[in-house]
């Protein structure tokens, strides 16, 4: 048979095998590895991406990501050393370093993750117990996250995993307990309310106190600013009838007795005086 020929037979044979679903070719992508299985056995690791070859029907690949994967868990309880429950909401970022090692100890990452989920949690009880409630909710929690990452990770690279980060998403306190703390809570804000405003009417009394002192203090100074200036006006006006009377006494004797007639002498004042009267001194007859 000429090479031509079997070059022939070669080409249908591969036309053949893609239309049965058998390509001895796969792809990687630079996102995946791949672990090359022959008859349920791992024979071949492939790390670069690219076009491989595989042989049809006797070789299989299995493809993992080797990006930084999700894991979250669903609540679980945790004992704190001051014996307080929490029921902590954690979440993990990991990733595949070892496809081999994973592969032959879980196959799938589906299959992985209740491995996963067992090392975490098993780290995180150990170390929130070693902390007091206050301490996870405030003051330690990147501590605590640190410590519980490294932990974790060195549990899991013996299974081909990295563990990048542990976090704690949430962490309530169990249903049953939450009405107590919230009547505690409110008892709290109710006793602080309350000295808030014992405080505020302490200070508006301060206020007011003050402001009657200084209001006290503003009408004294006005009303001895206004007996100064009466005095200052009346002691001008009788300096200026004095000049004017002293002027012509006699001219300003008569304006005044003038005014006096003006006032007095009506149709309902009765006067019982002698005609010799100083008061009528300009009204009798020469």
């Amino acid at each position: 048979m000429s090479k031509q020929g079997f070059a022939g037979i070669i080409v249908v044979v591969l036309i053949i095998l893609v239309m049965v679903g058998a390509s001895p070719f796969y792809i990687v992508d630079v996102i995946q590895t791949a672990i090359v299985v022959q008859l349920g056995k791992p024979v071949r690791t492939v790390t670069e991406p690219g076009l491989k070859f595989k042989i049809p029907f006797i070789q299989d690949v299995i493809k993992f990501d080797k990006r930084l994967l999700d894991y979250d868990s669903d609540p679980q309880p945790v004992v704190t050393r001051d014996k307080k429950t929490l029921v902590i909401d954690n979440f993990a970022k990991w990733r595949i370093v070892e496809p081999l090692t994973f592969y032959e100890a879980f196959r799938t990452e589906q299959a992985a993750r209740p491995r996963l989920d067992d090392i975490i949690y098993s780290e995180l009880r150990v170390d929130l117990g070693q902390h007091d409630l206050s301490e996870i909710i405030s003051k330690t929690r990147m501590e605590i996250m640190a410590t519980v990452t490294k932990a974790s990770n060195e549990k899991a690279l013996e299974y081909g995993i990295e563990i990048v980060d542990v976090r704690i998403k949430r962490a309530d306190l169990p249903e049953q307990n939450e009405k107590a703390v919230f009547a505690r809570m409110q008892a709290e804000r109710g006793r602080e309310a309350k000295r808030y405003r014992s405080e505020g009417a302490e200070a508006a009394q301060k206020v007011r106190s003050l402001a009657e002192k200084e209001k006290e203090i503003l009408l004294a100074q006005a009303y001895k600013t206004q007996q100064q200036l009466m005095g200052e006006g009346d002691a001008t006006a009788f300096r200026i009838y004095g000049e004017a009377y002293g002027q012509d006494a006699d001219f300003f004797e008569f304006v005044r007795s003038m005014e006096a007639y003006k006032k007095v002498l009506n149709k309902d004042t009765l006067l019982v005086l002698t005609p010799e009267s100083e008061f009528f001194k300009y009204i009798q007859k020469k």
